[in-house]
């Protein structure tokens, strides 16, 4: 099957991309690089032509929240018309698991409306809710930093690896499309705040977290639901320490 991945050149594109080639799919990694950009809509219609299952893992290149719910919005009304002409049978997205939890978040308001353009495009479609890829904890750290201390939730997260991420997609573009949402989670559950501290301390960096209720995460307030799946969720098989002894740059 000819298979479009959006975002295909980026963190999990790239390695879902790697997947399916593998299954002996032809697969094109799109990206404004490549000639196709979602925003403009330059070379669209043209990627799609043919394309049976389209796989939208592209993201916002800010999180302001102007500019996310622009990019979303937008990316995702013209891919979604260029694949309803192009008659694609399976439109495959990445979201985040507390999506429609978290929607004092920016970022979290602009998911929701691209989720809501897929529902209602008429396209066959499947929605991937993941939870935080071990490879954004540096962007929470960041994110949370105050001075020389780190103010996080101890809310808990079920954080997954990047690698389970891409297979998980690429299974899920495979199958039936299922008009809903399907979740997927790493193994184990941290507090925010206690996985944070376990990372700073794996990279050697001697800032201190301070576990704080009232910290917010990218705008939002969390609870005890918030960052984690329901227990249906797809479980991936690498778990903290097997993803940080596989990474070589520890900073």
């Amino acid at each position: 099957m000819k298979i479009v991945v959006i975002g295909g050149t980026g963190l999990i594109g790239s390695k879902t991309v790697e997947k399916l080639r593998l299954l002996g799919h032809e697969v094109i990694a799109a990206s404004p690089a490549s000639g196709v950009n979602t925003i403009t809509g330059e070379g669209v219609a043209e990627v799609l032509t043919g394309a049976h299952i389209v796989i939208d893992v592209a993201n916002s290149p800010s999180f302001e929240d102007k500019a996310v719910m622009q990019f979303f919005q937008t990316s995702g009304r013209n891919l979604l018309a260029a694949a309803a002409n192009a008659g694609v049978k399976h439109h495959v997205a990445l979201s985040v698991v507390g999506t429609d939890r978290l929607q004092e978040s920016g970022y979290f308001r602009a998911k929701a409306a691209q989720e809501e353009l897929i529902r209602k495009s008429g396209i066959p479609y499947s929605i991937v809710h993941s939870t935080q890829f071990f490879e954004f904890l540096g962007g929470i750290v960041k994110s949370a930093a105050q001075q020389e201390a780190i103010h996080l939730s101890p809310a808990p997260i079920q954080p997954i690896a990047s690698d389970d991420v891409a297979a998980a997609v690429a299974d899920v573009a495979l199958g039936t499309p299922v008009n809903g949402i399907i979740e997927i989670a790493g193994p184990e559950k941290f507090p925010l705040s206690s996985l944070v501290t376990d990372y700073l301390k794996a990279i050697n960096d001697p800032r201190q977290v301070i576990a704080d209720p009232e910290a917010r995460y990218f705008g939002a307030m969390l609870n005890e639901q918030s960052l984690v799946p329901g227990a249906n969720a797809r479980i991936g098989a690498i778990n903290f320490k097997t993803w940080f002894a596989g990474q070589s740059v520890k900073a």
